[in-house]
């Protein structure tokens, strides 16, 4: 029995790799021959190039010394992880970039949504093209900053400018002097496109936008957000003065980053989506007999581009059964269904409380494995 292992990381707790293999070791212990494949999967969020990197052990996990996200005062520079992928068919090269990686909230030691930046994933981006990336996906999950991509594009080459036509500092609080966006000077996205991986539907302004949603977990104090608010929208409108691009699904992703990387070029699409055609789960399910899928919690959230039900999807395509294991299981989620999971099993069942299987997963994964090994195996 050929069975296939693609959870998503239980965030906080495991990652995706730890969880696929805690559950196979499980499986394992109960049907020791059968063959097991491990395909740790990502929705672009924080982990996506430790979770592909495991997926695809010949890709070449690439090191750049970046500017970190702090302020000019606390400048210090940061070794950002990407990835280059195999090649394809026609020897075309993919780089795998993960923003958390380069401005991301864990590389402050104080958090700064006014002034971090996220001119050093622009750095990234760019020396993924000068290694010869005929195609970069742009996991934007984890970041600090507000500033609406605004850092990356002038480190891809734009010029931000001033009334005097001086560069305007860097951060959301910089954007207040932008006078003039030149994009034309910017390095042109790779020949086979730039993707950007969101599961994220906000727009970049308003109610639902990168200030008002994603500002609090940024630092962000509510005194503080109309401020950061015209700043973006200064930013989008010396951009696209039609407002096209900041009402576009997604551009709010990442404090405004998702705005940046359209207005570069990009475009959006399901990072769970693109993150299982980059590790051929497509092809590793089709020869399957069971998939199993998973996340920390699985929710009415879930449905909108998690790596679960884009995992379930496919093994629907494939008319292989999927089975999801999860920390806690809400008991009214969109996707809960015998059409689309063979089975559910909660770790917080398992272990008795929601607090017992976070404070050590890995224990309850491998006994989810074994349950599963036990009544599904065949």
């Amino acid at each position: 029995m050929r069975v296939v292992f693609a959870p998503d990381s239980l965030k906080g707790t495991a990652t995706a790799t730890d969880a696929a293999r805690a559950l196979a070791k499980g499986w394992g212990s109960v049907r020791p021959h059968d063959e097991i494949v491990l395909a740790p999967m990502a929705d672009g969020g924080d982990g996506t190039v430790d979770a592909v990197a495991a997926a695809l052990p010949e890709a070449e996990l690439r090191h750049t010394r970046v500017t970190g996200p702090a302020s000019a005062a606390d400048e210090r520079d940061v070794d950002a992880r990407w990835l280059l992928l195999p090649p394809v068919h026609d020897g075309s090269r993919t780089a795998l970039i993960e923003l958390a990686e380069s401005s991301g909230l864990l590389l402050l030691d104080k958090l700064a949504p006014l002034t971090a930046h996220t001119l050093g994933f622009g750095q990234v981006i760019a020396e993924a093209l000068a290694a010869g990336a005929d195609r970069v996906l742009l996991a934007l999950g984890g970041s600090c900053s507000t500033d609406g991509g605004a850092g990356a594009l002038r480190a891809l080459g734009a010029q931000l400018v001033d009334a005097e036509g001086a560069a305007v500092p860097l951060g959301n609080a910089g954007l207040h002097r932008l006078a003039r966006v030149d994009l034309g000077t910017a390095v042109a996205p790779p020949r086979g496109g730039a993707l950007v991986l969101s599961d994220v539907d906000n727009p970049l302004l308003g109610t639902r936008g990168a200030v008002d949603v994603f500002g609090p977990q940024k630092g962000l104090e509510a005194s503080l957000a109309p401020d950061a608010e015209r700043a973006l929208d200064l930013f989008a409108t010396a951009i696209d003065p039609t407002g096209t691009l900041a009402t576009t699904p997604g551009a709010g992703a990442a404090g405004g980053t998702g705005f940046g990387m359209l207005a570069w070029g990009a475009t959006i699409t399901s990072g769970s989506r693109a993150i299982a055609e980059a590790i051929g789960l497509p092809g590793s399910i089709a020869g399957a007999q069971l998939v199993v899928t998973g996340e920390g919690r699985f929710d009415g959230q879930s449905a909108g581009g998690k790596a679960p039900v884009e995992v379930a999807r496919l093994a629907v395509e494939a008319r292989v059964p999927c089975a999801l294991v999860a920390g806690t299981i809400d008991a009214r989620p969109v996707g809960v269904s015998a059409s689309r999971f063979a089975v559910a099993i909660a770790l917080d069942e398992l272990a008795g409380s929601t607090a017992a299987a976070m404070a050590d997963p890995l224990p309850w994964l491998r006994a989810a494995g074994e349950r599963l090994a036990a009544e599904h195996g065949r």
